[in-house]
């Protein structure tokens, strides 16, 4: 049986992924099979509430969601805003600036290993470019993110979902 105007927004990671009766992850329910078409209903933070066409529901970590694309916007509609890569691309740059300046005053003797590795603690960052493509790991919300040159969406997270932070990590009213 499929409800009536059930019309898939996602799919389910091709892993497939947890679900939960409510938007609390301290009790993890049934996995959603592989690439499964879902349409989220509501969402509270990082949570989204995922319809099956069975007429199931279950709460999940929307970060990890799939968008279905869906075709240009008609004509008068404005295109549907999406995340700046820019202002992480300009991160992740500065980040490896740092890190390089710290190794070249290693390496001239103008720093101990100690030092570095005190100068250095914490830092984390992570950039994998194959092509367009490109995977920008984001430090400051624990989170990979992938690039096609003009959009920015999460692609893998490091914690589970919580409630109040918004797809991009930036904390709702």
């Amino acid at each position: 049986m499929t409800v009536p105007d059930f019309h898939p927004s996602h799919v389910v990671p091709p892993d497939g992924m947890t679900t939960w009766s409510a938007p609390d992850a301290a009790w993890p329910g049934v996995r959603l099979d592989p690439l499964l078409p879902v349409q989220v209903v509501e969402r509270r933070g990082d949570w989204a509430l995922a319809l099956c066409s069975n007429g199931w529901s279950a709460w999940v970590d929307g970060r990890l969601l799939l968008p279905v694309p869906h075709g240009p916007p008609a004509a008068g509609q404005a295109a549907a805003r999406t995340a700046d890569p820019r202002p992480l691309l300009g991160a992740v740059a500065g980040d490896l600036s740092r890190y390089r300046e710290l190794v070249e005053e290693l390496s001239a003797g103008r720093l101990d290993g100690e030092s570095f590795a005190e100068r250095t603690r914490g830092m984390r960052m992570g950039m994998v470019v194959d092509g367009e493509a490109m995977w920008l790991y984001d430090a400051r919300h624990e989170r990979w993110c992938y690039c096609d040159g003009g959009t920015l969406e999460t692609y893998a997270v490091e914690r589970g979902p919580s409630e109040g932070a918004s797809a991009y990590g930036e904390v709702e009213p």
